[in-house]
């Protein structure tokens, strides 16, 4: 295999993805730095590559379709057709009748019909074909696929044939993660950089293995204008590393020094429990669980600090972790807590008293002015009631809905979901590539609230946008020890994976 291409997924290592724009851009850059050859030197290391991945995931040579669209993406599947062809592979192509081709693809075509490959203008799907390559769109989709290539799509999405797609999946939206109609592929290889949409909305549940070729690194000058996104993976986890007082610390750190957290439950005792259990094991010094319930937690939790909602007053420093199970309690005391919290994590039930009460939103959005940070943990509906909108509107594009979401309060904000995304105001945001529906059950975002508190609680004084991230992919990784399709992780099993991740944990 080529050495300019690299697996993604899992992701281990720093990584950061760019938009449509910013790629577009260094397209340029390079194709000015090697104008004059025809087809294009970008489209032959594309096609090649692909070719060589191809080899790799297909050693038994199976017979490959191709489909290639009416750019230049149709042509890296062009390019990638003449090269298995020329290794002696059963290789067919199809190809929409009456296009306009772009001057490189006209000549990829050429070049591909004259190493032998078979060409098709009908969208049917060859029977014995056992490999799908989705050369149709590329980063060229926008908006819902229509008309013909819908077509072509729906029949190949009824196919068995393995699939591997260029770029990213026909359909995919490469900077929202928005599916238009995107064919479900079991790999795909992106060119260049990563781009955001793989990794959000519906990316994860269409792109399969994510691999990136760079098509020659060395070429891409370091002042090109690229805007990174950064993606959060299992690396983060032993960033933490850098940041714990039990590893700065290794002999003299004792419990005052490991941070306090407030959890305020409600009348949803199991939420506050757990997002208090989460906090604990985190690695926090102190946990105190305020709850009108109390008397419930002492055989479940000991470790625990029994309080009351008022205990912040008397112990002012405290991370505060609220809303989780809050229900329909009343909103002065929450209202107080907010106001109050030296470093607050909202979640649940507090971010839709915040979304309903426009007193609570003012003395949320009046923290930052005061220099007291807060992060905000909505799933989808949540993030819908906060910006007065739909799900969908959402989904569609779950970075700008972060955004959004994060300029308006002044805060720190994690959308939950595939690709959680961790956005700050005036910042690049980050999302999570970590995690699966192993996390899909009741408590899982009590605990990630919890985590996230216990976290900051050890860290008072770091980012608050790089400690979510720490903490929304431990809170990932801890589900991709669980296989896919698997049972689901439960929240109190979910907090001992979570602690079982702690770098040298001895669990």
């Amino acid at each position: 295999m080529s050495a300019s291409i690299r697996r993604l997924t899992p992701l281990h290592a720093p990584e950061a993805a760019v938009g449509v724009q910013a790629i577009r851009a260094l397209e340029s850059q390079r194709l000015g730095a090697e104008r004059g050859a025809s087809p294009s030197p970008l489209m032959e290391r594309a096609g090649w590559d692909a070719a060589r991945l191809l080899r790799a995931l297909n050693p038994a040579r199976e017979p490959v379709h191709i489909l290639c669209g009416p750019g230049n993406n149709g042509g890296d599947g062009l390019v990638c057709a003449r090269h298995l062809r020329q290794m002696g592979d059963d290789i067919s192509v199809y190809l929409p009748e009456s296009v306009s081709r772009t001057a490189d693809q006209a000549a990829a075509l050429a070049a591909a019909i004259q190493a032998g490959v078979t060409v098709f203008t009908n969208p049917s799907p060859p029977k014995t074909t056992r490999w799908l390559v989705d050369a149709l769109l590329g980063i060229g989709a926008q908006g819902p696929v229509h008309g013909a290539l819908a077509e072509t799509l729906h029949l190949w999405a009824q196919h068995p044939a393995r699939r591997l797609a260029l770029d990213l999946p026909s359909g995919l939206d490469a900077d929202s993660g928005a599916d238009g109609g995107a064919l479900r592929c079991d790999h795909t290889l992106t060119f260049l950089r990563s781009k955001p949409g793989l990794w959000t909305g519906a990316g994860r549940g269409v792109c399969g293995e994510i691999w990136l070729s760079t098509l020659g690194e060395g070429l891409i000058s370091d002042d090109a204008p690229l805007a990174p996104i950064q993606l959060g993976g299992h690396h983060l986890i032993t960033d933490w590393l850098q940041w714990s007082p039990r590893s700065r610390q290794p002999h003299t750190s004792h419990k005052g020094r490991q941070g306090d957290v407030f959890v305020a439950g409600g009348e949803l005792l199991g939420a506050g429990l757990l997002a208090a259990q989460a906090a604990l094991w985190s690695g926090a010094g102190r946990v105190r669980l305020a709850s009108a319930q109390n008397s419930l937690v002492l055989p479940h939790s000991p470790e625990l600090i029994l309080d009351a909602l008022d205990g912040l007053d008397r112990h002012p420093n405290q991370t505060v972790v609220v809303g989780c199970g809050w229900g329909n309690q009343s909103s002065q005391p929450l209202e107080h807590l907010i106001e109050r919290a030296a470093r607050l994590v909202l979640d649940a039930d507090g971010l839709n008293a915040v979304a309903h009460n426009p007193n609570l939103a003012q003395t949320l959005r009046s923290r930052s002015p005061l220099a007291r940070a807060s992060i905000l943990t909505p799933h989808p509906l949540e993030a819908a009631r906060l910006l007065g909108c739909d799900v969908s509107t959402v989904q569609r594009d779950r970075l700008a809905a972060a955004q959004a979401i994060a300029e308006q309060f002044r805060c720190t904000v994690v959308l939950k979901g595939s690709g959680s995304v961790i956005a700050h105001p005036n910042r690049q945001p980050w999302i999570n590539t970590t995690g699966h529906n192993a996390l899909a059950t009741a408590g899982t975002g009590d605990v990630l609230a919890g985590w996230l508190g216990g976290l900051w609680a050890q860290s008072p004084t770091g980012d608050p946008q790089h400690l979510a991230a720490i903490g929304v992919a431990w809170h990932g990784a801890a589900a991709d020890a669980v296989p896919t399709g698997s049972a689901p992780l439960t929240a109190t099993e979910l907090i001992k994976a979570m602690y079982a991740l702690h770098p040298h944990s001895m669990i």
